[in-house]
């Protein structure tokens, strides 16, 4: 249907009771779509391609009258002339999921890539139902005349849609577009006798339009209230009365001197606009990243419960950084060291944030422009270049292993890395997994990217993996170049040696680009960085090709669903999911893999 037609409907769609019509607009819908965590129920959710959707929730304690609900809500749209539009979703968990998208509606919006954005001012304007659609199609008028896009959502049952233009607001010329359109916005309200506050309140954006709105004589009365109750404005000035213009730029957050400080990314930021720095300026605020309830992100505050440690924070600190707000050269400095020190790079931001904050790749950014004026440490040395030692460290693994038996070793080891004489480090196995060791099958060649971790400590694992694929009818082959171990450059990135990082990922990305055979990794944090940040390390057509055929080897089964004679096992198996699996979606398909083990 068209927008008009949608909001013509809304008048006659409340006559049916419902508990709530909701508007979702296209713009919503393609960025709910381009999120991983909203991308399946937005799916599930809409029939084609529409301009706009109508989301009618009923509400009660007996299946009956709700299924009842339905059958005539399918009647009245086909009276409206659109039959057949009703998508029926009556199971509880497809309903969590279209309320989970619509609850993060605001965040989706602001999800929108670049310095344009939607932005809030005119979003709190309620008109009566009968008037909603003529308002809503001159209120498109006034955009089309300002060459501006609208996002539109929420409430069409009770004609509190929240409407965002979308502007730069670090473009003065948008900032006086913004002003024109609150003044002819806020007159169209008035004439359709609505609220420019609909929900909300007034807040800076608005107040200065509260005498238009309700006239001199309430404004004295509620400047007499506010001087009564606070003479003295300690109370949150200048709101509702006595307010400041809604745009005077010295009250924004971007100002009319904010600009980025030169500096040269080591990863590529080109899905940003504004590079790294447009990757930063995606937190808008919205504090998802303090939630307590379910999820990973993120785990250094719930700890701490210091906005430093946040991902909004880190975000913030950042963005000051990258501004010349810490003064120079910042980004190698104390203040975003400290903010940045507890991140543990888990990548819950990256698919739990709405709008795609991804501070773990920011903190390789970090770390590489901190070693460039600091230096690295003994420990990042040692941390990142395990990959070319562990090789000769497995050849004599009783050597190696010598430091966890001899107190005096780990003091030492301590004292010069500052890694702890109190914890056991990972033993290197007598029998490292070799190149050889993968096995022909029946049927076609999968390659094995046999990560050093699993490689060289927990052989067994990748034993195990190809006794997997070879039962499962695969061909196993143990992907290498000329004889050395491929490497995903993970623990090079931890210590920001991206150089380092990008040279191994070129050797990866040639020794895998000789074969289409899908690729297939045990541990999660070395596989996703071929689907990840391999793309951030060009050459990115040969990253994104290899990012199609990667798979951990629960996706990998999950999806090919290969016949397994699954060896009974009597047992319980408690899982623990890894924190880059869950960031990718890869947590559920080795559940239902491990779930067909009886």
């Amino acid at each position: 249907p068209t927008f008009r037609r949608a909001m013509e409907a809304a008048q006659h769609l409340v006559t049916l009771n419902p508990e709530a019509v909701e508007l979702v607009d296209r713009t919503m819908i393609d960025l709910g779509r381009s999120i991983s965590i909203y991308r399946a129920p937005v799916d599930q959710l809409v029939l084609g391609e529409p301009d706009r959707l109508l989301i009618v929730e009923f509400h009660g304690h007996e299946a009956a009258p709700l299924l009842e609900g339905l059958r005539r809500l399918d009647e009245m749209m086909a009276d409206l002339g659109l039959p057949g539009a009703v998508v029926r979703a009556p199971d509880p968990g497809f309903q969590a999921r279209i309320a989970e998208v619509r609850e993060a509606g605001l965040n989706i919006m602001m999800s929108m890539k670049g310095d344009a954005k939607p932005v809030s001012f005119i979003e709190d304007c309620a008109v009566a139902l009968p008037d909603l659609a003529d308002y809503t199609e001159r209120l498109t008028a006034v955009f089309d005349t300002h060459g501006v896009k609208g996002t539109w959502y929420a409430h069409a049952s009770v004609g509190c849609l929240h409407v965002r233009p979308v502007l730069n607001m670090k473009d003065g010329g948008d900032v006086r577009k913004m002003r024109a359109i609150a003044e002819e916005c806020f007159a169209l309200v008035r004439e359709y006798k609505g609220s420019h506050s609909g929900e909300h309140g007034d807040g800076i954006v608005r107040s200065e339009f509260s005498e238009p709105m309700f006239g001199s004589r309430i404004t004295r009365a509620f400047e007499a209230v506010k001087d009564a109750f606070d003479p003295n404005a300690l109370l949150n000035p200048g709101r509702v009365v006595r307010a400041p213009k809604m745009d005077d730029r010295s009250l924004f957050r971007y100002g009319p001197d904010y600009a980025a400080e030169p500096m040269i990314p080591a990863l590529d930021w080109s899905a940003h606009p504004n590079g790294f720095l447009g990757a930063v300026e995606m937190c808008n605020n919205n504090g998802t990243c303090r939630k307590f309830d379910v999820g990973t992100m993120c785990p250094s505050y719930r700890v701490t419960r210091d906005e430093r440690d946040l991902t909004r924070g880190r975000a913030n600190t950042l963005r000051l950084a990258l501004t010349g707000q810490l003064g120079p050269d910042a980004l190698a400095g104390q203040e975003v060291a400290d903010a940045m020190s507890l991140c543990v790079s888990c990548k819950g931001c990256r698919r739990e944030c709405p709008t795609g904050v991804d501070m773990a790749r920011m903190k390789i950014e970090v770390q590489h422009a901190r070693a460039q004026k600091h230096g690295y440490s003994l420990k990042d040395r040692l941390v990142a270049a395990l990959p070319h030692y562990a090789p000769w460290a497995a050849s004599m693994p009783g050597l190696a292993n010598l430091r966890n038996r001899v107190p005096a070793l780990a003091w030492l080891m301590q004292r010069a890395t500052g890694l702890s004489a109190s914890r056991a480090l990972p033993e290197f196995a007598r029998d490292p997994f070799l190149d050889r060791d993968g096995r022909r099958g029946p049927g076609r060649e999968v390659l094995l990217f046999a990560d050093t971790f699993n490689r060289y400590f927990e052989p067994e694992n990748l034993h195990a993996a190809v006794r997997v694929l070879n039962a499962g009818g695969f061909t196993v082959r143990v992907a290498s170049a000329n004889g050395r171990p491929l490497c995903c450059g993970r623990t090079y990135l931890a210590a920001g040696m991206v150089d380092k990082a990008r040279a191994e990922a070129r050797r990866t990305l040639a020794a895998l680009s000789a074969s289409d055979a899908p690729v297939i990794g045990l541990e999660p944090s070395c596989l996703t960085t071929l689907r990840d940040e391999f793309l951030a390390l060009p050459p990115r057509a040969a990253s994104e090709a290899l990012a199609a055929r990667a798979f951990l080897i629960g996706e990998f089964l999950d999806a090919e669903k290969p016949a397994i004679d699954w060896r009974e096992t009597p047992t319980t198996a408690h899982v623990h999911g890894h924190c880059h699996q869950k960031a990718f979606g890869a947590f559920p398909p080795a559940l239902a893999v491990l779930g067909q083990v009886p």
